[in-house]
C-alpha cells in the first residue's frame, strides 16, 4: 500500500506539469468554485454515524486539461455533529456528460476524532465520487459518496463511509 501511495504522490504533480494544451477550459481569473454539502458521516456504522457539514474550494485558474481529463486541486473541511474534523487537500477530475458531471477525487488530510469515531491515525485518505447536474451557468446540485481510511498507517483502520448532498456555486 505504501508503494501505491508513493506512486500516486509522484504521478499526480506530473498532470499539472504536462497539461494538454488543446481544449483548454477558459476561466475568468476571479472564478472560484465552492461546494457546500451536508450528509451522514459513517452511515454504515450504527454506533458511530453522525450528521456532517462541509465546504470545499476549487480555484478555477488552476484547472487543467490533461491525459486524465479535466483536473484541478481542491481543499476542504468536514465537521461532524460529534466534533470530528477532517481538513483535506488533493485533486479531482471532472468529466461532463451533457448536464451531468462525474467528479472523482482523492484527498489526503488530517483527521481529529473529537467525540466521534477513532479512525486510527491523524493522517487519513479520502476517495470520493460526486454526481452533479448543471442548474444554471454557475451552479450545480449533486450527490457524493466517500470513503476515508488511513491505508493501514495506524494500528487500526476501521474507515468511514459517508454520503452528502452538494450545492456547488462559482463566484
Amino acid at each position: 500500500m505504501k508503494k501505491i501511495i508513493a506512486i500516486v504522490i509522484f504521478i499526480l504533480p506530473l498532470v499539472f506539469i504536462f497539461p494538454v494544451k488543446s481544449n483548454e477550459v477558459k476561466k475568468n481569473p476571479s472564478d472560484h468554485e465552492f461546494s457546500f454539502y451536508t450528509g451522514m458521516f459513517d452511515f454504515s456504522d450504527d454506533g458511530q454515524r453522525a450528521a456532517l457539514f462541509g465546504i470545499q474550494h476549487q480555484n478555477e485558474n488552476l484547472t487543467r486539461n490533461s491525459f486524465l481529463g479535466t483536473i484541478s486541486p481542491i481543499t476542504g473541511f468536514i465537521l461532524t455533529e460529534n466534533n470530528a474534523q477532517y481538513f483535506y487537500s488533493g485533486i479531482q477530475a471532472q468529466y461532463k456528460i451533457g448536464k451531468l458531471n462525474v467528479v472523482p477525487s482523492f484527498t489526503p488530510g488530517l483527521y481529529g476524532k473529537g467525540n466521534g469515531k477513532d479512525l486510527g491515525h491523524i493522517v487519513e485518505f479520502k476517495s470520493e465520487v460526486q454526481l452533479s447536474f448543471d442548474l444554471f451557468s454557475n451552479s450545480e446540485l449533486g450527490f457524493s459518496y466517500n470513503h476515508i481510511s488511513n491505508a493501514s498507517l495506524g494500528k487500526k483502520n476501521p474507515g468511514a463511509n459517508s454520503y452528502m448532498f452538494n450545492f456547488i456555486k462559482q463566484f
